[in-house]
């Protein structure tokens, strides 16, 4: 482990009383994301109905809110650091709330996705803001450890709740009615946050530079979007523009931080091998997984015919794994190793997609629900460990940007999964061949043709669920092997890069 802690470790073992309480608040934020993330696949087949949007414009619904909250982590991190982390926290806690109003309102495709990407602003002011608290509540290595993973472990019983508590509102209220489930948890998290949480910020912040908050921003959406279009309609001019425009940017702020006395992000994090390890581990894995994520409630709504609720308690296990594999990884990390611990996960989580290559329309449940169980476990040790090892190589007063780094690989990773693995089960459905007069728009999405067969004959109906079943299951079977060639070769990366790697033990 890095020393950068131990000078400071006197002063550190003092235990701040109702940290465990301000805990509770934090983990109330982290929820809020994790809860709104999981809905919004539940509701994609009810949008598509309402909506009706275009493939594409279904994919940005999907992701514009990872590309802006991708481009925004550091600079909020940073920000957090400066003004101080509570008020950040409880200032974007009240905007999130506010903005999934709009959410559920949403009366368009733009205006839907104009409304993801107002709530990706808003989320990023939370997940850095919790961690970074987490780091300055905590200061003894154990119970950092623990409280990291009780963190990790909200977040996956957030997709549990999520898709339970969605689930039973789609089959009784309206689409929207998933995005307003967010007031109370806000309403919640703000009024016993004033009282309970702590203030820090850095007492060196420098100044907040808006040139590199610009540069990140626009880096990022224009990486992002240029693999994205790439992974849609190939190599285009105005990918290779926009691909060039992002590229510049980033080295652009990458340049500027090197060179400012006070960045935004100090960029010599990176040069710790443990921390860069981290950070790359959850990125790769956040994408191996994305494409089976965010598709996976349409395979168990439109393809085998659950309904809502039946979906969501149909996704439990991989949360009941993660939350599980979450509150003792810390302890295994220490047992066995770091790497260990996180090669292992990964390798878990890699194999577990390998086997979803060979699911189809019928699949039992038994297979898929036990799939589903280990890729929980195996995220939450990995993801858990990861946090932890990113969070104890900083020093406090920087544990807003450093915890800003961690939630932009992740975010970076579901985006760029999205855009990759989401677009290879796009590509290979929009292929199949229905009967004759199935509407054009049935190729766009599954959500479309199952309304399109609606208003056929029956016979030419069956024709045209089948083909498109069909086919969709064919585009998942290739992403999830994708994901399973991702997340085995971040393992082996993991392995060498962890390699020496260790949790602090002494309080």
């Amino acid at each position: 482990m890095t020393s950068t802690l131990r000078p400071a470790r006197a002063a550190e073992t003092e235990k701040r009383p109702g940290r465990w309480l301000a805990l509770c608040v934090l983990v109330l934020a982290v929820l809020l994301v994790a809860v709104d993330a999981t809905v919004l696949g539940l509701a994609t087949p009810y949008i598509s109905e309402d909506l009706d949007p275009s493939g594409t414009q279904l994919l940005w619904i999907g992701d514009v809110y990872s590309f802006v909250i991708a481009g925004l982590l550091v600079s909020m991190g940073s920000l957090g650091d400066r003004i101080g982390r509570k008020r950040i926290l409880l200032c974007g806690a009240t905007a999130f709330g506010a903005i999934s109003v709009l959410n559920a309102y949403a009366s368009t495709p733009e205006l839907m996705i104009l409304a993801r990407a107002l709530l990706g602003v808003a989320g990023a002011t939370l997940m850095p803001a919790t961690l970074a608290l987490i780091r300055n509540l905590f200061h003894d290595p154990r119970e950092r450890s623990l409280a990291v993973g009780i963190w990790g472990a909200t977040a996956s019983a957030g997709t549990a709740v999520g898709p339970i508590v969605g689930g039973f509102l789609l089959e009784h209220f309206w689409w929207g009615s998933v995005f307003l489930i967010n007031l109370p948890v806000m309403a919640v998290l703000v009024l016993v946050g004033i009282r309970t949480l702590p203030e820090s910020r850095n007492p060196n912040p420098g100044p907040w530079d808006m040139l590199s908050v610009v540069l990140s921003l626009v880096g990022m959406i224009a990486v992002v979007y240029a693999v994205k279009e790439a992974a849609t309609h190939g190599f285009t001019p105005t990918m290779l523009a926009t691909g060039l425009l992002g590229a510049a940017a980033l080295w652009g702020f990458v340049h500027r931080q090197l060179t400012m006395p006070a960045p935004l992000l100090d960029m010599r994090l990176f040069r710790r091998r443990g921390f860069s390890g981290a950070v790359l581990a959850d990125l790769l894995t956040v994408l191996g997984m994305s494409g089976l994520v965010f598709f996976l409630s349409q395979y168990l709504q439109l393809v085998q015919g659950r309904r809502p609720f039946e979906a969501g308690l149909a996704e439990l296990p991989a949360a009941v794994g993660a939350v599980v594999a979450g509150l003792i990884a810390g302890y295994a990390a220490r047992r066995l190793s770091v790497r260990v611990v996180v090669s292992g996960g990964l390798a878990a989580v890699g194999v577990a997609l390998a086997v979803l290559t060979t699911i189809g329309r019928s699949t039992g449940y038994p297979v898929l629900g036990a799939a589903l169980l280990v890729v929980g476990v195996g995220a939450g040790f990995s993801f858990t460990v990861t946090a932890d090892v990113i969070l104890s190589s900083v020093p406090r007063d920087q544990a807003g940007a450093a915890s800003a780094v961690s939630e932009t690989a992740y975010e970076l990773g579901a985006a760029l999964g999205i855009a990759l693995l989401g677009s290879i089960v796009t590509g290979v459905y929009r292929g199949f061949a229905g009967p004759a007069g199935t509407p054009a728009g049935a190729h766009e999405s599954l959500g479309a043709a199952v309304e399109a067969s609606q208003r056929m004959a029956p016979h030419r109906a069956e024709a045209l669920l089948d083909a498109a079943r069909d086919s969709f299951v064919h585009g998942l079977h290739l992403a999830s092997g994708a994901g399973a060639a991702v997340l085995l070769g971040t393992a082996v990366a993991a392995w060498f890069l962890l390699k020496g790697q260790e949790l602090e033990s002494d309080g």
